[in-house]
């Protein structure tokens, strides 16, 4: 696509002229009149400023039509309004390509933004009537491709270029979205498998949401009605494409969820392109299967086809015939099981049945004849008690023996305390004379070890004749480099203290 740049319109179309006044020829007239500044600015056609300067060039008498007599003086509003009508003019609709700086959306919906290249900038900007058909989100380096109109905003004087249509340049618009939207709920953890509800495996109601006039429907009614005669299916009706499916796909998941008693929700289409498909990419409707307290089948379009749907969903069924396949039970099936399971167990109950009854023909040949049994009990009652009588008769004879044993031993009470007295006083001169040989062991090493103290005490030294230095701080003087001349000196012997002051450092 071809286009024009802004310099190149510029100089097709008037442009501003320095023209300087000259004085006139003798005896020649020009009737116009000019400001009395000595250089003016005027927007002229270039070609008419050059025949006037030839004209003038020859002496000859020019005479100006009226808008030609003098320089047009704008205001600057005039000039930004002139150039605007010439640019809008000029340039109706362009098609721009850049990437995109300083975007910011407005509170009131309008996009603000730069488009810039590698050399040059514009400023652009989207009204809210316009953007709201974008489907993807402009963010900063992202390279577009936009469709609009030139013009120049007057308050500041620069131009600008008013958006229609912007499409991405690359992926498309609706991919594009479609992976932002993802890449927002997965961030937000509506994808989490944690999040995942299990679809019953013998469902009893079903909700279906989707359009009642679509093949879909037939699909899933024909194949529920042939795997589960006796499933209670319930159809929200709603439109599965166009303008109106997001709100609607959204109210029949709605009211399915507030009528409840549903086992499990199917909600899809069938095939088509992805704008067809596209409201089961909006983010309403992830939201609202998100929300529902039914657990939620997926089956939009064909295996190849996914959406965000398919993502925010508790199963994701490849076609909507997939997806009654899988919550429902093929009945014919479901009765062979049941078969072999009855077969199963009615073989098992028989084998419980044989083992049992063994169990009792063996018992039966184990048990006795009570009588005979109450007979060994009576004989065995009888010689325990014989062995009982005959028990206790030892006991009572061998204690009347002990007894007898003991009396023959005891002394009166006033031997006993005599004997007591006598132990007692032998004990403690025991006693008395352990502690006293402890004592003196103990005494023999105090005075050993208060010996060897005493030989290592400096007292000892200073008895001798040595003495102890140290200086102010307490500090004892073991070599010259310690102490300074002047400095004063305590010197400590075996009686008394010297104090003394160093005079000289050897």
């Amino acid at each position: 696509m071809s286009q024009l740049s802004l310099d190149d319109f510029l100089k097709e179309e008037p442009c501003l002229e320095k023209t300087s006044q000259k004085p006139a020829a003798k005896n020649k007239k020009i009737n116009s009149k000019q400001p009395s500044t000595s250089q003016s600015v005027a927007l002229q056609p270039v070609a008419a400023q050059q025949d006037v300067a030839a004209l003038l060039s020859q002496g000859e008498d020019v005479e100006f039509p009226e808008q030609q007599k003098e320089d047009t003086v704008y205001t600057v509003s005039d000039l930004s309004r002139a150039i605007k009508n010439q640019l809008e003019g000029e340039f109706p609709l362009v098609w721009l390509k850049g990437e995109i700086s300083n975007f910011k959306p407005h509170s009131s919906g309008h996009f603000y933004f730069t488009l810039k290249d590698s050399k040059s900038q514009i400023s652009a900007v989207m009204f809210k009537g316009f953007n709201r058909h974008v489907q993807f989100k402009p963010e900063d380096g992202m390279e577009i491709l936009v469709r609009g109109k030139l013009t120049v905003y007057e308050p500041r004087g620069s131009y600008q270029i008013f958006c229609e249509v912007m499409e991405p340049v690359g992926l498309g618009a609706l991919q594009i979205a479609f992976e932002q939207l993802k890449k927002k709920l997965q961030a937000e953890g509506l994808f989490d498998r944690a999040k995942k509800r299990p679809i019953p495996k013998f469902p009893s109601k079903v909700a279906l949401v989707t359009s009642p006039t679509g093949a879909a429907i037939r699909d899933m009614l024909n194949v529920l009605g042939r795997r589960m005669k006796t499933l209670d299916i319930t159809i929200f009706p709603c439109a599965v494409q166009g303008t109106s499916a997001v709100k609607e796909v959204v109210k029949a998941i709605q009211a399915a969820n507030a009528m409840g008693g549903f086992d499990v929700m199917i909600v899809g289409r069938g095939g088509g392109s992805i704008e067809d498909m596209w409201c089961f990419n909006e983010e309403l409707v992830a939201r609202a299967i998100a929300a529902s307290q039914i657990p939620t089948v997926s089956a939009v379009g064909h295996e190849i086809d996914f959406t965000i749907a398919d993502f925010v969903a508790d199963l994701r069924a490849p076609t909507p015939s997939a997806a009654a396949e899988l919550i429902s039970q093929n009945a014919q099936d479901t009765l062979d099981k049941i078969q072999v399971q009855f077969k199963n167990l009615r073989f098992a109950i028989y084998k419980k049945l044989q083992n049992e009854k063994q169990k009792i023909d063996f018992l039966s040949r184990k048990l006795v004849d009570p009588r005979r049994k109450l007979q060994d009990l009576s004989m065995r009652c009888d010689e325990l008690q014989e062995r009982l009588l005959l028990s206790a008769q030892r006991y009572v004879e061998s204690r009347q023996m002990r007894l007898k044993v003991l009396s023959s031993k005891l002394v009166s009470p006033q031997i006993a305390i005599q004997l007591a007295r006598k132990n007692l006083i032998q004990l403690s001169r025991t006693l008395l004379f352990t502690m006293q040989k402890k004592i003196a062991l103990k005494r023999e090493v105090f005075g050993k070890r208060a010996a060897a103290l005493d030989s290592m005490s400096p007292l000892k030294v200073l008895d001798r004749g040595y003495s102890i230095v140290q200086n102010k701080k307490d500090k004892v003087i073991k070599q010259s480099a310690d102490v300074q001349v002047g400095e004063t000196i305590e010197v400590r012997l075996h009686q008394g203290h010297i104090e003394a002051q160093v005079l000289r450092i050897k």
